[in-house]
């Protein structure tokens, strides 16, 4: 199949806008203006529609209202539950992991630098797992800290068991944060059930808006100063004039997540073990980064492929896109002109010679859009191997 279109394969970064959700958005862009902190009629209604957007999020995730904090996005969101946690507790001590996304990462690593607290990682196996047995060690010798880990990883596509680890953080009086922007939208949360502090989404992650997300704050457990001043919004816990139809559209998109999640499941899941199956058959050598090939037990949404050693693998998203195929991806090591994926760095024993490339599902592909990507990779490299 030539495709008419381009085939975007790149979801984990961003989403396209469900057109359910933009009907939704269209009504507070128009019509419905007002500042929702005007007493007058005009803000009262855009301030009516931020509330019942709190309301649904926090009904779709089984907490109340009241602990959910809109941001601008999931980067806010992390920042906030990190910084404020440690400025509000005046905690020394922070442990994460070196697989973890850069808005958590650098955050920690920026505030080790100064010198306000100490950071510990958590040791990791070649597969990207995080070493319980350790995360112990580090608790125990450190009991009050803040513990960042991640839910579903957005490059290798591993899954963090948050129960397992939210027990051992309350066993040791830790306040346990999780990244859940990948798995926001597309696994349930049910926030009386799990054992965390903060998780976050962001709602361009599962097709709503960008530049709106939220943080959910335990609210029997932690109490936190906020990270942006500037105005009394959001309950007194994020100044700035509320991004309202982007809440409405978050709001929305995860509404609609919930209630076509088994089916898309289904159906992404269906898309990533086709694409598995058939790189298999077409490229002995193919290999698969953590646990994204393990379908079952990955982040259905991501698929990280190693490919062999070739003069093409640093031109492999360049050819890749001019095939009209959008992917992402980086190289195992930061030397030269490769950018380099953090991630694919720190797990040991890849090799740097490899190519690598994510490629990422969505609701919206389909099965001809996977066969011709995997088309058009092995034709790559049988070309590579002609010469």
């Amino acid at each position: 199949m030539t495709p008419t279109a381009a085939i975007y394969l790149d979801n984990a970064a961003t989403t396209r806008l469900d057109p359910e959700v933009l009907e939704a958005m269209l009504p507070l862009m128009t019509e419905h203006f007002g500042n929702p902190s005007s007493i007058h009629s005009h803000g009262r209604a855009v301030r009516t529609a931020i509330e019942k957007a709190r309301k649904t999020v926090a009904m779709l995730l089984n907490t109340s209202p009241a602990e959910i904090f809109f941001t601008s996005g999931g980067t806010e969101a992390d920042n906030t539950a990190i910084r404020s946690t440690i400025e509000t507790y005046r905690l020394t001590h922070a442990i994460t992991s070196p697989l973890e996304h850069h808005a958590v990462l650098h955050t920690l690593q920026h505030l080790a630098q100064q010198g306000t607290i100490q950071l510990s990682l958590v040791d990791i196996d070649a597969n990207g797992h995080i070493d319980l047995a350790h995360l112990e060690d580090l608790l125990r010798t450190r009991p009050r800290s803040l513990v960042s880990l991640m839910h579903g990883n957005n490059e290798i596509g591993n899954m963090l068991n948050l129960s397992r680890v939210g027990e051992l953080c309350r066993a040791y009086d830790a306040i346990f944060h999780s990244d859940t922007v990948q798995t926001m939208g597309h696994f349930r949360h049910n926030l009386q059930q799990l054992p965390v502090d903060f998780i976050v989404g962001a709602g361009h992650k599962f097709h709503g808006p960008k530049g709106v997300g939220f943080l959910y704050t335990n609210a029997e457990r932690v109490k936190i100063h906020p990270f942006v001043y500037g105005g009394a919004q959001e309950r007194n816990m994020r100044g700035g004039t509320e991004n309202v139809y982007g809440i409405v559209g978050l709001a929305k998109a995860l509404e609609i997540a919930y209630r076509d999640m088994d089916a898309h499941q289904q159906h992404i899941t269906g898309l990533k073990r086709r694409m598995i199956d058939q790189l298999r058959a077409k490229m002995p050598d193919v290999q698969f980064n953590g646990d994204s090939a393990d379908v079952d037990n990955s982040l259905y949404t991501v698929l990280n492929v190693s490919l062999p050693a070739s003069d093409m693998s640093d031109m492999l998203l360049f050819s890749l896109d001019i095939a009209r195929i959008s992917a992402s991806g980086g190289s195992a090591c930061s030397s030269g002109s490769s950018i380099g994926s953090h991630v694919l760095g720190a797990l040991p024993g890849l090799d740097p010679d490899r190519g690598y490339v994510r490629f990422s599902f969505g609701k919206y592909n389909t099965t001809e859009e996977i066969d011709y990507a995997v088309d058009t990779l092995v034709g790559l490299y049988q070309k590579e191997l002609v010469k």
